[in-house]
This record gives C-alpha cells, sequence and structure tokens, in this order.
C-alpha cells in the first residue's frame, strides 16, 4: 500500500483467507469458530499496533513550538490522531464483545431476528450482530426518526 493512501486498521480487517463452506456443513461449527476468532484476533492487534505508534508519535513528535501557527498545526494534528483512536478503541471493544460472542457459541446470529448473518457478512463485517435484513430495516428506521 502507498503512503499516500495509508489505510487505518479501523477501515477494515487485515488479509485473510474467505471461509470454504462444505456440503451440508453445520453453520458456526468449531472450526467456523477458529476462523472468525482468528480474523477477529489478528483485526484487534493490528488495531493494538496502531494505538501503539500513535503513542510513541505523539511522545516523539511533541514539542513546544514558539511560532503559535506551527503549535496550533500540531495541536490540530494530535487532535485528529486521538479522535482516530478513539473511534479505534470503540472497536476493539466490539471486536471483544465478538470474540465472548464466539466463546458462548452466540456469534454469527442476528441479536434481533435469530438467523444465521451469514459468513460472508461476517467476513465483511465481523462484528455485525445483525442480519442485513434487520440492519436495513435499523438504517431505514434511524433516517426517518433522525
Amino acid at each position: 500500500m502507498s503512503d499516500t493512501k495509508k489505510k487505518s486498521a479501523a477501515e477494515g480487517v487485515g488479509a485473510f483467507t474467505p471461509y470454504k463452506e462444505k456440503k451440508g456443513e453445520e453453520y458456526m461449527n468449531p472450526e467456523m469458530e477458529d476462523h472468525f476468532r482468528g480474523i477477529l484476533k489478528n483485526w484487534k492487534k493490528e488495531l493494538m499496533e496502531e494505538v501503539d505508534r500513535t503513542v510513541h508519535h505523539m511522545q516523539d513528535e511533541a514539542a513546544n513550538f514558539p511560532d503559535p501557527n506551527d503549535r496550533a498545526s500540531q495541536e490540530s494534528e494530535f487532535a485528529l490522531e486521538l479522535r482516530t483512536r478513539d473511534r479505534e478503541r470503540k472497536l476493539i471493544k466490539k471486536i471483544d464483545e465478538s470474540l465472548q460472542a464466539i466463546d458462548d457459541h452466540d456469534y454469527g446470529y442476528c441479536e434481533v431476528c435469530g438467523v444465521e448473518i451469514g459468513i460472508r457478512r461476517l467476513e465483511a463485517r465481523p462484528t455485525a450482530t445483525m442480519c442485513i435484513d434487520c440492519k436495513s430495516l435499523d438504517e431505514i428506521r434511524e433516517k426517518t426518526m433522525g
């Protein structure tokens, strides 16, 4: 990936091999759970590494600039990085909740209607807690209410 378009760890899950379903395979069997556990743990690791990089960057770059414009630019950059890290912190919490759901054997089922969320949707968004139909209805409700 080029430096001009650096992807944040919060933007998506890293590389993984898509799960190949076997004919007649039970949904969210131990092999599937292991597949998603691996995806979630790798994603969390990437996010944690990004947090560490930010902390070190801010420590290394923190300077008391005599020029108010330079100081303001640095504070603005730091504020943006901190907002990004806050979003990533919330995402890490969702990842932890998803990992707990796997341990409880509740992962992969819609929290609203109980149907299977689906392997491809979960690979695209491993922290998904709703099937596509319930999520779509939820978004429509949000738009009409808000």
